[in-house]
C-alpha cells in the first residue's frame, strides 16, 4: 500500500521536480561509481586525497551535461522501453570517455588506468538498472498492484492476451499504460514458452484458461495473432466459445502497416474469422484488365458493395472514377473516404474522383453522365435489396431494379461503354420475393441486350451473382451486434434458415475479376463456400461477447434468442444456380452459368406492359408480368404494397 501511495505521489510531481530527483540520484551514482572503482582497484575502502577531490567534483558535472544532451531526463520513466538502454549505454560511455580525457589531461599521478573502465561499467550498471527498477516500480506497482488504485485503475478490465509473440508483447506494453485493460498473463500454444515471463507477465498453456479466468476474474481474451491464418483463428475462436469471456482481436498487419490503426486498437472478432472462410488470392491481371488507366463508373457508389468496389477500383489506378449515387449523404461519405485513401496512397493521388447525384431510373441523367465522361467500364450496383422493404414497395423496386438497369444499359450502349457489370444476387434464383424477381428480370434484360438490340453494339454485358456479404446494410451481423449490445433478445426468423456469406472486400474483388472474365451475356456465379445456419451464427456471437444464452437449460443466461418466423418473401435457403448447365472459368472461385434467356423482341413487350402497370400502380399487373418473365417466381405472400392495400380497403368499404 505504501509503495502504491509513493508511486502515485512521484507520478503526480511536475516534470522539473522529477528531473531534479533523477539528476540528484545520478550525481550520487557517479560519485559512488568513482569511489567504488578506486576501492575495487586498491582492494580497500578508498579515501580521496589531494587533487583526486578535483575528479570527484568534475565527474557529476560532466555526467549531467552528457545525460541532458542525450535526453535521459526527457523520458517518462514508467513508460521507458528496453531499447532505451541503448541510449543509456551511449550516454554513460560518452561520459566515461570525456571523464577519462579530463582525468589524463589533469596530470594527477598515482591513479591506475584500470579505474577508468571500472568506473564506466559501474555507472552504466547503476544508471541503467535504476531506470529499469523505476519502470517496474512505477509500472508494475502502480498499474497492477492489487491493493490501492486510483479511480481510473479500478475501472480497468482484467484481460488475457492470446499470443506471446511480438504482436502480443507490443499489445501488452500499450495496454499497461492505457485506461481500459489490465493485462495479467499471456496464453500461447508454444510449450517451450510456458512458465516463462515477458515484461512481468507469465505465459500459460490454453489448458490453464479456466483457472486464470476464475483466479483473476478475467473479462476479456485479446487475440494478438494478426498474421495467423483465418482457419487457425476460427479454430481458436471455437475453443474459446464455451468460456464466459468477451473475445476481441488486434487489427490485421496490413491495417497496422498502412497506418489505419495502431497496435492497441482492439476490435470485435471479425465475423470472417468466426466463419473460418479464407479468401482466395485475387488474380492481379484480371483485377487490372478493365480498370487501370480507364474511365470507370459505379452506380450505387455509396452502398455496401458499391462503396467497397470504389475503394478497390481506386487502388487499381483508373484514370477517372465516377461515383453515381441517389443518396446525398452516402455520396458525401464515400467521396470523403476515397479522398482520405488518396492522401495515404501517393501512387494513386492523381486519380480524378467525380461525384454525381442522380437516380438510375432517370434515363436522361444516366445517359448524359455516360456520354459526357466517355465511360469505359461501368459497375451497376444500384438496387433496392432489402427483401421485406421491397415487398412493401414493389413499384419502386420495379422502377429502380428493372428500369434502372434498362436505362443504364441503354445509356452504356449509346455511350460506347466497353464493359457493363451487373451486381446480381442469389435471390434471383427461383425467387420467392419481389426483390429476387426484379433482379432476375434485370439479368434477362442484359442477356437480351447482349444477344441483340436492333443493331450491333460493342458493350460487353456481364452479370455477377453471389449471396450475402458480411456487414452490408441489412445484414444479420450488425443487427445481431446491436441487439447483443442492447441486452437482447437476438431475433432469428427460423431455426432452420441457412445462408452463404462472403466478406465485402472479397466479393468486390471477385466482381471485378468476374467482369474481366465475362464473354458477354453470361451469368458468372461466385463460389460462396459452405452455407451456415443463422442461429449458429447468433449463438457464437453471443458467446464471444462474454455472455450466456438464456433458455430453459440456462435460465440464468443474459441473452435470449427469439424466433420471429420467416419475413414476407424470405426463403429458408438460397441458391446460386437456376439449372445444372454450369462451366468453369480460369478462376477457381468463379463459375459460368448458362441460363435460359428471353429474346429482346418478347422482352420489349413485357417491359412496355410493366412500365404502364408501374405508372398506374397496378400491382396485380406488375406481379403478372413478373410471373411471365420469371416462370420460377414463386411469391410466398400476397401483394404487400400499403397504397394497394389501402385502395382495396376503400373499395370494400364503398361496396
Amino acid at each position: 500500500m505504501k509503495q502504491a501511495i509513493l508511486a502515485h505521489w512521484f507520478i503526480g510531481l511536475k516534470r522539473h521536480s522529477k528531473a531534479f530527483i533523477l539528476i540528484s540520484i545520478d550525481v550520487f551514482f557517479v560519485w559512488f561509481s568513482l569511489w567504488s572503482a578506486f576501492s575495487l582497484r586498491w582492494g580497500e575502502l578508498y579515501v580521496p586525497k589531494g587533487d583526486v577531490w578535483y575528479l570527484f567534483a568534475i565527474a557529476p558535472m560532466i555526467a549531467v551535461f552528457v545525460f541532458l544532451k542525450l535526453g535521459l531526463y526527457r523520458a517518462i520513466i514508467r513508460y521507458i522501453e528496453i531499447r532505451a538502454l541503448w541510449t543509456i549505454i551511449q550516454a554513460t560511455t560518452l561520459y566515461a570517455f570525456i571523464f577519462a580525457i579530463v582525468w589524463y589531461e589533469s596530470g594527477i599521478k598515482f591513479i591506475p588506468r584500470t579505474v577508468s573502465p571500472i568506473n564506466w561499467l559501474l555507472v552504466m550498471l547503476l544508471v541503467g538498472s535504476s531506470r529499469l527498477f523505476a519502470r517496474w516500480w512505477l509500472g508494475e506497482t502502480y498499474f497492477r498492484l492489487g491493493g490501492v488504485r486510483d479511480s481510473i485503475d479500478v475501472r480497468k478490465k482484467n484481460v488475457l492476451i492470446y499470443g506471446a509473440g511480438s504482436a502480443g508483447v507490443q499489445l501488452a506494453s500499450a495496454l499497461v499504460h492505457g485506461r481500459e485493460f489490465r493485462p495479467l498473463a499471456f496464453i500461447d500454444d508454444d510449450s517451450t514458452l510456458h512458465k516463462s515471463k515477458i515484461n512481468g507477465l507469465r505465459i500459460y498453456p490454453f489448458s490453464d484458461l479456466s483457472y486464470l479466468i476464475e483466479r483473476y476474474q478475467i473479462s476479456d481474451v485479446l487475440l494478438a495473432m494478426p498474421s495467423a491464418k483465418r482457419s487457425h483463428i476460427s479454430d481458436l475462436i471455437r475453443l474459446l466459445e464455451p468460456y464466459a469471456v468477451h473475445v476481441m482481436s488486434m487489427p490485421g498487419l496490413s491495417d497496422i502497416a498502412q497506418g489505419k490503426v495502431t497496435v492497441d486498437v482492439l476490435q470485435e472478432v471479425d465475423i470472417a474469422d468466426l466463419l473460418g472462410r479464407h479468401p482466395v488470392a485475387p488474380d492481379q491481371s484480371l483485377l487490372a484488365a478493365a480498370i487501370t488507366e480507364k474511365i470507370v463508373m459505379v452506380t450505387g457508389a455509396g452502398g455496401s458493395i458499391g462503396s467497397e468496389l470504389c475503394r478497390q477500383i481506386v487502388l487499381l489506378q483508373p484514370r477517372t472514377l465516377i461515383l453515381f449515387e441517389l443518396s446525398e449523404f452516402a455520396l458525401y461519405a464515400i467521396e470523403k473516404d476515397l479522398q482520405h485513401l488518396l492522401t495515404r496512397k501517393p501512387q494513386v493521388a492523381a486519380i480524378e474522383i467525380i461525384t454525381v447525384l442522380g437516380s438510375v431510373a432517370d434515363a436522361r441523367r444516366i445517359e448524359k453522365v455516360c456520354s459526357v465522361f466517355n465511360v469505359q467500364t461501368l459497375y451497376h450496383a444500384a438496387a433496392y435489396k432489402h427483401v421485406p422493404m421491397v415487398e412493401k414497395n414493389p413499384g419502386e423496386a420495379v422502377r429502380n431494379n428493372i428500369f434502372g438497369t434498362l436505362y443504364t444499359a441503354q445509356a452504356a450502349i449509346k455511350a460506347g461503354v466497353e464493359l457493363f457489370v451487373l451486381i446480381s444476387t442469389d435471390k434471383a434464383v427461383r425467387p420467392t420475393n419481389t426483390m429476387g424477381a426484379t433482379k432476375r428480370f434485370a439479368e434477362l434484360i442484359l442477356q437480351a441486350l447482349s444477344a441483340g438490340f436492333g443493331s450491333a453494339h460493342h458493350t460487353r454485358f456481364t452479370m455477377v451473382r453471389f449471396g450475402n456479404v458480411l456487414g452490408s446494410s441489412g445484414s444479420v451481423v450488425p443487427l445481431f451486434r446491436e441487439q447483443i449490445a442492447r441486452g437482447g433478445p437476438v431475433t432469428v426468423t427460423d431455426e432452420r434458415i441457412i445462408r452463404y456469406f462472403m466478406t465485402i472486400p472479397e466479393a468486390s474483388q471477385l466482381v471485378i475479376q468476374a467482369g474481366a472474365l465475362g464473354q458477354g451475356g453470361d451469368v458468372l456465379v461466385l463460389d460462396m463456400g459452405e452455407p451456415i445456419r443463422i442461429v449458429d451464427l447468433a449463438k457464437r456471437m453471443i458467446h464471444l461477447s462474454g455472455l450466456e444464452i438464456k433458455n430453459e437449460l440456462h435460465p440464468e443466461g443474459e441473452i435470449e434468442i427469439h424466433f420471429t418466423g420467416l419475413r414476407p418473401g424470405e426463403k429458408l435457403y438460397e441458391e446460386l444456380l437456376i439449372g445444372d448447365n454450369v462451366s468453369k472459368t480460369s478462376h477457381k472461385s468463379i463459375l459460368r452459368a448458362q441460363d435460359a434467356i428471353i429474346p429482346w423482341s418478347e422482352l420489349e413487350k413485357l417491359l412496355s406492359t410493366l412500365e404502364l402497370a408501374t405508372q398506374n400502380e397496378d400491382f396485380e399487373q406488375i406481379r403478372a408480368v413478373l410471373f411471365q418473365a420469371v416462370p420460377c417466381f414463386s411469391p410466398q405472400c400476397g401483394i404487400q404494397d400499403l397504397l394497394w392495400q389501402e385502395q382495396l380497403r376503400y373499395s370494400m368499404n364503398s361496396v
